[in-house]
């Protein structure tokens, strides 16, 4: 994987988990997901 591929697939790993993260429970909990679904779901993102 090159370096740039890389750096853009951590931005988005990073994005993910601070618009997650600022999502209170219940919004959460509509969309379906809980806290710890959170890092799981960024660490699709980072692959």
């Amino acid at each position: 994987m090159n370096p740039l591929r890389i750096a853009k697939n951590w931005m988005s790993y990073r994005r993910t988990m601070s618009e997650l993260g600022n999502l209170s429970n219940q919004a959460l909990s509509d969309i379906g997901i809980t806290r710890y679904d959170i890092r799981v779901i960024a660490n699709r993102s980072f692959r």
